[in-house]
């Protein structure tokens, strides 16, 4: 699971055949198609979709449009958005959920869960307002985030709410590009016990994201810099 994970953030178009071929001949697992299939559904990876489907669509849920198509984005807490992602152990998996601003790229909150339930969404998000407001809440379509224990809390802060286009994973650009980040940059460093190291390890390295990891994209400051006004030393 966790190299299909590793395979899916390279090649988000690979389906179930593809990533079977892929993990025989790199691996040399023996595995079949219907394994495949299996595992990557509990991941919550679709061949359909370019973006790991961990949020599944409620048909009886109402769909906001997409508000960010052409939109400049030039301030902070003009546009969060926020996503779930698997995060493997050594002994199964978890699913991380974080808002980001999108000018900043900073992360304002973020938790863990073992299912895919929309409490973990929602205390995430209520987490994040305790810190500001944005003008514009950016999400997918899954039910976590359509469903009315959701979209309430940001109606009743006047938010915006703008939600993807199905499938479109570059309408949600920033959270993916961070997923990938954390992955790389600790997820699959290390192989995490149980829950407790993974959160010690997801903790320390959200400080360090946000406070210490310079970003070329914001001329080299920190994105707690940037959302909070810092201006940086230019030695």
């Amino acid at each position: 699971m966790q190299e299909i994970d590793k395979q899916y953030l390279k090649t988000p178009y690979y389906g179930v055949r593809r990533m079977t071929e892929h993990i025989r001949h790199n691996l040399g697992i023996k595995l079949n198609d219907k394994r495949t299939r299996r595992l990557m559904r509990l991941m919550g990876l679709e061949a359909i979709y370019r973006k790991p489907n961990l949020s599944r669509r409620d048909q009886s849920h109402k769909i906001y449009p997409y508000l960010l198509r052409n939109l400049e984005i030039n301030s902070v807490n003009q546009v969060w958005s926020t996503d779930i992602t698997y995060i493997p152990m050594k002994n199964g998996f978890m699913y991380l959920t974080a808002v980001i601003d999108w000018h900043s790229r900073y992360i304002l909150s973020w938790g863990l869960s073992n299912s895919l339930d929309g409490v973990n969404c929602i205390n995430t998000l209520q987490q994040a307002l305790k810190i500001n407001t944005p003008q514009i809440f950016n999400t997918d379509q899954g039910s976590q985030f359509t469903n009315k224990d959701f979209t309430n809390i940001l109606e009743n802060n006047n938010i915006q709410i703008s939600m993807d286009g199905r499938g479109r994973a570059l309408d949600n650009i920033f959270i993916e590009r961070f997923w990938k980040t954390i992955k790389y940059e600790c997820v699959y460093l290390s192989e995490f016990q149980d829950g407790a190291e993974l959160y010690k390890a997801l903790k320390e390295y959200f400080d360090f994201y946000n406070n210490e990891r310079l970003h070329q994209g914001l001329d080299y400051r920190t994105p707690a810099e940037v959302y909070s006004g810092v201006m940086h030393k230019v030695s």
